[in-house]
């Protein structure tokens, strides 16, 4: 018998093989979906009733990058993340032949102006450099790898000059002076893994001119590594300034303010996306994590709805003035506005206490979170374009609107959307999952799982070895000193020699059937 005849026999008898285990297993699989009581799919259509699953389950995925167009996916579109990324990478952010916005839509646009400054009369400082990495792309093709290579790349900082700069906390001991407008929101070490938090950190340090808030989970080694200024959150489970019984820990809070990039306390008293206590799964709880928050490790971590040091206005606000006071430092606070009635109540508060924070955060509805319920990310709380200008208007009528600096949340990944915000009265602007996405984020929406695939929210030592920190953190230092840039590029269209002089006279909305109106 010759060589091929052989073959021929052995693979005769591979495919019989191959088709007896098909059919064992296909008959294993047909009289266990038979007999199954959970899914009557499966029980009518045994093994054929799998395709189903197995579509269902991959639909996110399809839908993403097959289905949905450009402007569809939630929450950020492909345009949207496809800007994001390219600050991020190539810190530039140009397109070609038009815009792909809905103009027949309502919504918001800042005013030009007929006359735009000139780059050279910009106010802004032209001393500060920096220099990053970022790729330049050299060929495209369509079916081999993508050409691109790492240059250095020095640019101005585009950070305001001094007498410009965002002054927190005027008449406290020690001011937090910001001369950037763009900072990182609150994100939790725990939330994000420490090498996420690490990038971040120290792409925002090599930036200049920026902060990163903490989060409710405590402040880490990781949100120090970069040198940046930081915001420290306290949440209601007053995580890494509490004792073992859950009772707040002064002498730890001052211990705290002594860090020197430690510049400003936040208390949170809602996030937009859950306006009510915080929640880590016991899998993401490590050791670290629990000493960091000083809680038990590896069990599942629930904050209070709310403090119990205060239940009124006028009890948060003596918390505040015992913690200025005990730190010499800005505090302030995050806060959701849910009426006008609210908005009006906090700042007429103010005017009859003589007493108010450094500065509020307003959270908007359309806010990220880690883990949260439907029903309060989708109801519960205004979006920042109509909860911001209720606060900012409030202080103005009560006349309290210098006590107060306000820092805007709620989905401003981009330039014109943080020029909008200033317009509408904020001071500063936070962003979280813009960041995310520069240090990896690809929507995969496993936030809360402890399973996102490219290692930034979770604290799996496994998953986290696909972020490279050594090159992420340049994303986040291209993407904010980009954003900045742009800001200054549309306050010069807008007649604007700085974008601190934002103001509602520089927004127009425009409803659906074309009408315009001054907002």
């Amino acid at each position: 018998m010759n060589i091929a005849n052989i073959m021929t026999i052995i693979g005769f008898v591979a495919v019989v093989v191959v088709l007896l285990v098909l059919i064992i297993v296909g008959l294993y699989v047909f009289f266990v979906d038979r007999s199954q009581k959970q899914h009557p799919v499966l029980r009518n259509y045994p093994v054929v009733g799998r395709v189903r699953y197995f579509f269902e389950k991959i639909g996110p995925e399809l839908r993403q990058y097959f289905f949905n167009n450009d402007n569809e996916g939630k929450p950020f579109s492909r345009r949207d993340y496809q800007h994001i990324v390219k600050k991020a990478k190539y810190k530039r952010d140009v397109l070609g032949f038009g815009s792909q916005r809905d103009f027949d839509a309502a919504g918001f646009y800042v005013r030009n102006s007929m006359f735009p400054k000139l780059t050279e009369e910009l106010k802004m400082d032209h001393d500060t450099k920096v220099t990053t990495d970022r790729y330049l792309l050299l060929k495209d093709p369509l079916f081999t790898e993508r050409k691109e290579e790492l240059e250095k790349h020095e640019s101005l900082a585009y950070l305001l000059q001094d007498d410009d700069a965002v002054v927190i906390g005027e008449n406290t001991r020690y001011p937090f002076v910001a001369k950037g407008q763009i900072g990182m929101s609150a994100m939790s070490y725990g939330s994000l893994g420490d090498k996420a938090i690490t990038a971040l950190s120290e792409g925002l340090g090599i930036a200049k001119g920026t902060w990163m808030n903490t989060g409710e989970g405590g402040l880490s080694d990781y949100h120090l590594k970069g040198g940046v200024d930081i915001i420290m959150q306290i949440g209601p489970g007053l995580f890494g300034v509490r004792e073992k019984d859950g009772t707040f820990d002064w002498d730890e809070l001052l211990e705290k303010s002594k860090i020197p990039q430690v510049k400003a306390f936040e208390l949170k008293l809602a996030q937009g996306a859950k306006t009510r206590g915080g929640h880590i799964d016991g899998e993401k709880v490590t050791e670290e994590i629990a000493r960091i928050r000083k809680v038990e490790p590896f069990k599942s971590i629930d904050s209070p709805n709310r403090f119990t040091e205060y239940s009124d206005i006028p009890s948060l606000f003596g918390f505040i003035e015992k913690i200025r006071e005990h730190t010499g430092m800005p505090v302030g606070m995050k806060v959701v506005i849910g009426s006008p009635g609210e908005a009006e109540e906090l700042a007429k508060q103010i005017k009859d206490l003589g007493k108010s924070p450094d500065f509020i955060t307003v959270d908007g509805g359309e806010g990220g979170t880690g883990a949260s319920y439907q029903e309060l990310t989708d109801s519960v709380g205004l979006p920042i374009r109509s909860a911001l200008p209720l606060v900012h208007e409030a202080l103005l009528k009560y006349g309290v609107r210098d006590q107060v600096k306000l820092i805007a949340s709620g989905k401003l990944f981009s330039p014109d959307r943080v020029a909008i915000a200033l317009s509408m009265g904020a001071d500063l602007c936070n962003i979280a999952r813009g960041f995310m996405i520069t240090v990896g984020c690809i929507q995969t929406l496993k936030c809360a799982s402890n399973i996102c695939p490219v290692g930034v929210a979770t604290t799996d030592p496994e998953l986290q070895k696909a972020l490279v920190i050594d090159e992420k953190k340049w994303r986040t230092a291209n993407y904010v000193i980009t954003m900045r840039k742009g800001l200054f590029r549309i306050a010069a269209a807008a007649g604007l020699d700085s974008p601190v002089k934002f103001d509602r006279e520089h927004v127009v909305y425009k409803d659906e059937k074309g009408n315009v109106q001054a907002w």
